[in-house]
């Protein structure tokens, strides 16, 4: 090839060729660093950053235990485990105004699934799951559908958030409830120690304000517990092992998310610092 077609096909605009030589070299060296810059934004990965905001998965409460530390100390743990976790669906600003994850966990037999959802599934192009939920999350920790979350998500020694319904214990009353101190247990109070006594005031206003403490239904409500600390992460069974108590039952489902009190590197221990980002690479 002609050293005039050579430039015309490096740099579309510089067709002349009376082109100097010394302008002919500066572009060829400019188009060389964009065509540098173009391959490598399209092969960088993505990085962490105090800023970013990873997705969260969906476990299941399998119960309770004890460990030790080195030195005799007792730790109460609840062992969450994660049954097949996926990315079903991604939410987008241009579409849906939000950026977001959907995350589903736990497979669902084809006879058990509405027909919606299995039409849902099945434009995805991903498996049915029993429980789905969304993790609004950072463009750059954007996961393909159908990238499975695996224990090794978190890290031994960061902080998370665990969110599910509590345990329901049907009408209750105000001691149980609010925790109320009772009536006196002497002469005059027959039948009435547990009772909320008065509720209301004189003449006026005449009336119960909304929002009084008085009996009723206890429990099956959305509970958060923050800031509760990863103890241990088995990557086998895919168990984590999380400090003190969460909501819900056995086999409850729960979400599990970094938290949000925990600001840039106090959510994860500095030696361990970055986390998995976007997730951990599966082997």
């Amino acid at each position: 090839m002609s050293l005039k077609l050579f430039t015309q096909s490096l740099l579309g605009k510089w067709t002349s060729p009376l082109l100097p030589g010394r302008q002919v070299a500066a572009a060829f060296h400019t188009s060389l660093i964009h065509q540098q810059a173009a391959t490598s934004t399209t092969t960088t990965e993505p990085t962490w950053s105090p800023n970013s905001i990873r997705t969260g998965v969906i476990a299941k409460k399998k119960g309770m235990t004890s460990t030790w530390t080195a030195e005799g100390v007792r730790i109460p743990v609840t062992i969450l485990q994660l049954e097949d976790v996926i990315v079903t669906d991604v939410r987008n600003d241009n579409k849906h105004g939000y950026t977001a994850l959907q995350v589903g966990c736990s497979p669902l037999k084809e006879k058990s699934a509405s027909k919606p959802m299995k039409e849902h599934f099945n434009k995805l192009g991903v498996p049915l799951r029993q429980k789905l939920l969304e993790f609004r999350v950072s463009n750059d920790a954007v996961l393909p559908i159908g990238t499975p979350l695996k224990a090794n998500h978190y890290i031994v020694g960061q902080y998370v958030d665990v969110t599910a319904p509590s345990i329901g214990k049907g009408f209750a009353g105000v001691m149980k409830r609010w925790n109320f101190g009772g009536l006196p247990a002497s002469h005059g109070h027959s039948l009435s120690h547990r009772s909320a006594g008065s509720t209301g005031q004189r003449k006026w206003p005449s009336k119960v304000f909304k929002g009084k403490k008085m009996a009723g239904r206890l429990g099956g409500e959305s509970v958060t517990v923050q800031n509760l600390e990863v103890i241990k992460v088995d990557t086998e069974l895919d168990l984590l092992y999380i400090k003190g108590s969460v909501p819900g039952f056995d086999d409850q489902f729960v979400k599990i998310k970094d938290a949000v009190k925990k600001k840039g590197d106090k959510l994860f221990p500095k030696d361990s610092a970055p986390p998995p980002f976007p997730t951990a690479i599966q082997q």
